[in-house]
Formats: structure tokens, C-alpha cells, sequence
């Protein structure tokens, strides 16, 4: 699939098609800097820049506003406490709004000058630039995507678990709750591409698993009424449905699937939500009979990590909502920064040294629910979800309902990449 995936998105990039390159060869000979480290693009003796391709006008525009302001807040506090291997920390933000070309032509214009991506949305798009990632540039990218296609490469490391393995662990829930069982049809609606099919080949795992039967439906990003899909999975008689795609497009399908005297659980994966909808007409829908699943706590959840989180975030943006999106943000921005101390310990901060130090990275990450294992660029660095349930009456709209826990489906799962 990646393959494909590829080839589609650099097909339609006539403007910014040397984004698409896939020359080899090291692009970090690294020189010797301030104290003796081994310094390269993106490093001088006192600054690290970081890039963040993200999005902030187009479909995920909530998600990527609040991962990119966790980020800058991750910036400021580590500065504020004298930076890393001293040097300031400096990101350089540019919004694609979901938008291939605009995403690729970010990257080809950042690359240059940024040591690494502490942020990338968008599994299309970072599929559209890995060849490159891996053949020349070699930069570390932490994407906010989690297909299981991102998977195997030294650079691009995907933080949580896949879209496959999230999407069995939420179909596991459903069993575990006794919402479904052996015999029924489940419905499942995706967005083409990777993030959809990904999530999709989850389902048919787990419907093989359990004896289940999956009745498909693909949309569009730009599909936003739901209400085409919502008539046929009724008239299929499902039991639940799992969707996977945006927050528009989970809140169409369960406001239209309530509406409609159509009163079945849903369950989304973690980039299938936003607290903002439970302000819309969806949010008494939402609060229901939807799920989320995701390899995070909620920003609401009392635990220390997120609590503490919580309360830093809203002093630094008090006119902003609370949403995953910060502890999504934090996380990746705080593990890119344990990969740079550990990096300026070995004393090179080059590319090639922040790659090798974030294999040495275990056991982070468990002040938010589970602990992740960055040893192994072929596996996801944990197989567990979380649970959730909107809540408006919680910080960030989302409690949890089971904790962090891996379904034995999950467990026996291969990932297939291509």
C-alpha cells in the first residue's frame, strides 16, 4: 500500500515533485561544535531547530492548533530550564491545512533547516516524502499519524498504536462489553487512503477473530454528511460501527444515526474526535453511545501526567479548550527531546546521532496511561489503548472507560507493511 499510497500523492504534486525524491547518500557529514559535540543541519553552538508541518485551517485544524501549542509550550518550559546540550530550542511551524501539495512543499522548504519534524499530520503525506526520509535526508519525524504503512523506517517513527491494532482494541471493548457478538455485522466507515484502509485492515482482523462480519463504507475527507452511510449500514442491520476518519464525520454519523432512530455504539479511532463538537448539535449524540480509543489519557483524566499538563496548558493559553491534541503534541515533543539529551551525551547531535539515540529510549511515557518502547522501528512502541467516552462535564470532553489494555487480537496481530 505504501507503495501506491506514494506514487498517488506524488502524482499530484506537479509543483513540488522534487519533494518526492528518493536519491541516497548521508545528508549530515557533521562537524565538531561548542563542547566538543558533532553538530549538523539545524544545529549551531546555540540553537536546535525543530520543524512542525501541521494543520491548522483544513480538517484536522483543532487537532493540529493544540498539538502545535503543547509543542511551543514543551519549547518555552525547556528553555526556560537553560534548553538542551546549551542550546535553545527554536521550532519553525508551517500549516498545510491538510493539503498534499502544501504538505509536501513544506517539507522540501523546511528539511534544509531543521534538524527533524517533531510533528507531521497526515499519513498521506509523510508517506509522500519516507522514500526520501529514508534514501537522503534521514531526519527524525515524529508524525501525528499512525498507520501501520510508517512503520519499518529508522526516521519515521510512529508514536502509539497503529490504526490497525487501536482499531482492534476498540472492536475488543464493544465484545468485551457485550455490545456485539459472534454472528453480527459490524459497520465500519474510513477515509480512503492510508489512514482509513489501515484501520480498516484492523477491523477485518478482528471481525475473523470473533466471528464477526464488517460491512464497508468509504468516504472522502471532503464528505461531511453522513447521512448516505448512516441508511446503508441501518439497512445492512449492524450492530455497532467504527469509524475512522475525522471529527466532522464522527459527529455527522452518530447525530445522523440518532436522528434516525438508529441506536447502535460507534466507536472512533483517536483522530476521530474534538471536545469542540460536544458544543454542536452532536454533542448529546456524542455523549451517548460514542467511544474513542487512543494510545494516550485524556487531557481531563486526574492522573499526575495529564493533570499536571492540564494546568500548564491553560495558563499559557487560557482563551483555548482543553483536547488530546496537547498530550499528543507534549509527548512528541518531550520524547524528541529525551532523544537530544541522550544524543548530546554520545556527544553528536548530527541526524544520524538523534536517530540512534532514540533507540535506546523504553519505558516512556507512563505518566499518560502506558509505557512505550522505541527499540524497534518495525513495531508500533505499544500495542495498548485507552478506552473513552465524551464527557462534557470533564476538562478536554473525554473520560475513560476501560484503561490501557491490549486485546489478545491485538496481541496475535502481524502488521503488514509494504
Amino acid at each position: 500500500m505504501k507503495l501506491r499510497v506514494f506514487g498517488a500523492v506524488c502524482a499530484a504534486l506537479a509543483l513540488t515533485l522534487v519533494g518526492c525524491s528518493g536519491k541516497a547518500g548521508s545528508s549530515d557529514a557533521g562537524d565538531e561544535g561548542k563542547g566538543g559535540v558533532k553538530t549538523g543541519r539545524g544545529v549551531t553552538d546555540s540553537v536546535i531547530t525543530l520543524g512542525a508541518l501541521t494543520d491548522m485551517t483544513g480538517v484536522y485544524a483543532s487537532l493540529g492548533k493544540s498539538v502545535t501549542q503543547a509543542q511551543q509550550l514543551w519549547a518555552k518550559q525547556t528553555n526556560a530550564a537553560g534548553g538542551i546540550c546549551d542550546r535553545t530550542i527554536e521550532l519553525t511551524v508551517r500549516d498545510h491545512g491538510y493539503d498534499p501539495q502544501k504538505a509536501v512543499a513544506g517539507y522540501t522548504e523546511l528539511e534544509p533547516k531543521v534538524l527533524g519534524f517533531v510533528q507531521f499530520i497526515g499519513s498521506p503525506f509523510v508517506a509522500a516524502v519516507e522514500q526520501r526520509i529514508d534514501g537522503k535526508d534521514k531526519g527524525l519525524v515524529l508524525p501525528q499519524a499512525w498507520s501501520a504503512n510508517l512503520l519499518g523506517s529508522p526516521y519515521v517513527r510512529v508514536i502509539g498504536a497503529t490504526y490497525d491494532v487501536e482499531t482492534i482494541n476498540a472492536i475488543d471493548y464493544l465484545l468485551a462489553e457485550k455490545r456485539i457478538a459472534k454472528g453480527d455485522r459490524i459497520g465500519h466507515v474510513y477515509f480512503e487512503g492510508d489512514y482509513g484502509e489501515n484501520a480498516l485492515a484492523g477491523s477485518r482482523y478482528a471481525a475473523q477473530q470473533a466471528g464477526l462480519t464488517v460491512v464497508e463504507q468509504k468516504i472522502k475527507p471532503t464528505d461531511n454528511d453522513m447521512t448516505a452511510q448512516v441508511a446503508a449500514l441501518k439497512q445492512a442491520g449492524v450492530k455497532a460501527v467504527v469509524v475512522s476518519a475525522g471529527p466532522r464525520q464522527a459527529a455527522s454519523l452518530v447525530g445522523v444515526a440518532v436522528a434516525t432512530g438508529f441506536e447502535v455504539p460507534v466507536i472512533g479511532n483517536n483522530s476521530a474526535y474534538a471536545p469542540q463538537l460536544l458544543k454542536t448539535q452532536a454533542g448529546p449524540a456524542l455523549m451517548k453511545d460514542y467511544y474513542v480509543a487512543a494510545s494516550t489519557l485524556p487531557i481531563g483524566d486526574p492522573g499526575a501526567g495529564p493533570a499536571k499538563l492540564a494546568k500548564e496548558y491553560a495558563a499559557a493559553y487560557p482563551e483555548d479548550g482543553l483536547d488530546n491534541g496537547v498530550i499528543a503534541g507534549y509527548t512528541a515533543a518531550d520524547l524528541y527531546g529525551e532523544a537530544l539529551k541522550k544524543a548530546c551525551a554520545a556527544k553528536d547531535l548530527t541526524r544520524e546521532g538523534i536517530d540512534k539515540a532514540l533507540l535506546t529510549i523504553t519505558g516512556f511515557g507512563s505518566d499518560f496511561g502506558m509505557s512505550h518502547d522505541f527499540s524497534d522501528p518495525a513495531a508500533p512502541s505499544t500495542r495498548e489503548s485507552v478506552i473513552m467516552k465524551p464527557d462534557d462535564k470533564t476538562p478536554g470532553g473525554l473520560k475513560v472507560v476501560r484503561p490501557a489494555e491490549a486485546a489478545p487480537a491485538a496481541k496475535s496481530y502481524t502488521l503488514k507493511q509494504s
